[in-house]
């Protein structure tokens, strides 16, 4: 029986993979080494030996690999903005509500970034981003608010509201418009059925048919003496207005002026449901027709055909989500974040009770389950105009790198050629030359490029701009690159290969670039590697000092640039972090593959 203790140990695939990677620089016998190996073969085991060379190039690879792949997938709309979702901190956690309320929701209410629930035993939750201040978190539910027997609960812009069974208003929240102090005729009412919290107000509507309103009466367009009060059975609320059904199945508009909201569509029958988004009101007809009228910007009205006619309805921030005769639910309008998805498994069982709002859809199931589907956060946090900086990070790594690159084309070829010619040739040719580049070099080049943006401002498009920033960049880049190919061609022209094609008739130009340059090809790509990172860094400083590339086209300099604010540092710090370690690391990546590069070809690091 053999010893199997001798037996040599087999690798695993990641161990050989790692070794083959950055195992070093493999031991060889003097024999082996005096071998004939091709250059190309002698860089390639040189700089494979290097392991931080080695890291730095796959780390970069892999940024650049999802530089240019990332934005077929993370596509960006430049006018994108919105409102309510600014400066949202990371993390999935818009839907990631309690654990307790399974098979315990009694009504859940959906906010701008947050969501709020009631248990049957009258327990509040609240979860989501819930801070909506630097001071203000409304997970800070008062203690004499728990334990109460809710019969409705309302998620507004920045407040809640909440109704009790005995018809009771209690709020917390924002209270900068006084949306949260309940008025005192409203306090004194014990028979509301009914509230809803709005954009900066909040209204609530009494059992025999009253709705006042409180909070920022200038932004919200409502007629407290109107028509129709006494008369109503439910309303419905945009950003600024609100429509009623009244008891007979009419819907009547409840503001003063004239707009597209009070245009309300004829319809046939009894509306039996209404409902709103943040500028389009709904109604639902006794015969299942929908109509959708207001400021319709995201194909609020295009309503998909169905077998089923639609008994119910319920309005996000731009999109609705419908429950139909059959059980089943149907959606429609903006899909920014897949809000009108309705996931299969909702269709396939029994949904008891569907809550919507904003950009999250909550189905509760009859066996107590709760389905979710839309916005679930972001991975790395919004900005100052609701963006997702994923996005913007993946989409401006493209330009940022792309700019760079451009440069050192351009900054590249210039040089070769000048410091070609000007080391061949020598004489006038030189010295003309090597003025040239001390003019160039003497240049103040980000004060430069400062005074040229500010010069020509706006008279030119964005991408006229971006252009220009590569021309410019590369114009001014390659003094640096003339002098180190001067001086490399200087020490080629003396030796004997040179000497043998002059003698054989060759042309000057010939011999420069096709036998010369050839010989110095090893400093030119590690001198471009560098530069590289080089113009990375220079673009991001112009555009973080406002002269690169102008938002909302995103670079990572402006990204910063747009985060250049102690408050921003302070209390959005997911705003600048991003973007810095992003910029800090592919820089440090591509000077370490310059110099992994550099030693590979450099002879004298080949040592025994």
């Amino acid at each position: 029986m053999s010893n199997n203790s001798n037996e040599p140990k087999k690798k695993s695939f990641l161990s050989l993979l790692f070794a083959k990677c950055f195992g070093g620089k493999k031991t060889m016998s003097v024999f082996e080494e005096e071998q004939m190996q091709s250059p190309g073969r002698t860089i390639v085991k040189n700089f494979k030996s290097n392991k931080l060379a080695m890291t730095g190039l796959i780390i970069f690879l892999l940024m650049f690999l999802t530089a240019f792949i990332g934005p077929l997938i993370f596509k960006i709309d430049l006018s994108y903005s919105e409102s309510t979702q600014l400066n949202v901190a990371p993390g999935y956690t818009l839907m990631k509500y309690p654990s307790a309320l399974k098979g315990n929701v009694k009504e859940i209410s959906v906010g701008p970034t947050f969501s709020v629930g009631v248990s049957n035993d009258g327990t509040l939750y609240t979860w989501g981003k819930t801070k909506i201040t630097n001071t203000l978190n409304l997970a800070n539910i008062p203690d004499e608010y728990q334990g109460l027997d809710y019969k409705r609960i309302s998620a507004g812009f920045d407040h809640i509201l909440g109704l009790t069974s005995d018809g009771k208003v209690v709020s917390w929240g924002n209270d900068r418009m006084k949306q949260v102090t309940i008025p005192a005729e409203v306090q004194k009412l014990n028979n509301i059925i009914d509230v809803i919290a709005g954009y900066q107000c909040s209204y609530a509507l009494t059992e025999d048919g009253y709705v006042y309103m409180w909070g920022n009466d200038s932004l919200n367009d409502f007629k407290e003496k109107n028509d129709y009060q006494g008369q109503i059975e439910k309303i419905a609320v945009t950003g600024d207005a609100c429509i009623a059904l009244t008891y007979d199945g009419q819907v009547v508009y409840l503001g003063k002026q004239a707009n597209a909201y009070s245009s309300i569509p004829e319809l046939t029958g009894k509306v039996v449901d209404i409902s709103a988004t943040a500028s389009t009101f709904a109604a639902v007809t006794e015969d299942g027709t929908v109509k959708v009228w207001g400021n319709i910007t995201h194909n609020e009205d295009q309503i998909p055909e169905t077998s089923s006619k639609i008994v119910s309805i319920k309005g996000g921030r731009y999109h609705y989500t419908a429950i139909k005769e059959d059980g089943d639910l149907i959606a429609w309008g903006d899909d920014t974040f897949k809000q009108t998805q309705v996931p299969s498994s909702v269709n396939k069982g029994e949904v008891s009770e569907l809550y919507t709002g904003y950009y999250q859809n909550y189905a509760v199931m009859s066996d107590g389950s709760i389905k979710t589907w839309g916005l679930k956060g972001y991975l790395l946090g919004t900005d100052d105009l609701g963006r997702d900086i994923l996005v913007r990070l993946i989409n401006g790594a493209k330009m940022t790198m792309t700019i760079g690159a451009v440069s050192v084309i351009i900054s590249t070829c210039l040089g070769v050629i000048i410091g070609g010619i000007s080391g061949f040739f020598g004489g006038k040719v030189d010295l003309l030359l090597q003025r040239l580049t001390e003019i160039v070099s003497s240049l103040p080049f980000i004060p430069f490029c400062m005074i040229l943006s500010s010069l020509i401002g706006n008279k030119i498009s964005e991408n006229q701009r971006i252009a220009l920033i590569m021309m410019i960049l590369g114009l001014l880049s390659w003094p640096s690159l003339s002098r180190l190919v001067r001086a490399q061609v200087l020490a080629e022209r003396e030796k004997e290969f040179v000497t043998a094609a002059r003698a054989m008739g060759v042309k000057e130009f010939v011999i420069v670039f096709k036998h010369v340059v050839p010989n110095i090809v090893s400093v030119i790509i590690v001198s471009a590697t560098l530069d590289f990172a080089s113009c990375m860094l220079t673009e991001s400083t112009l555009s973080y000092l406002g002269f690169g590339v102008s938002p909302p086209q995103p670079t990572w300099g402006n990204m910063l640039y747009g985060s250049n604010n102690s408050i921003v540092i302070q209390s959005y710090w997911w705003r600048w972090v991003y973007a810095s370690i992003a910029l800090g690391v592919c820089t440090i990546c591509i000077n370490l593959v310059g110099d992994g590069l550099r030693d590979a070809m450099d002879p004298k690091s080949n040592k025994r």
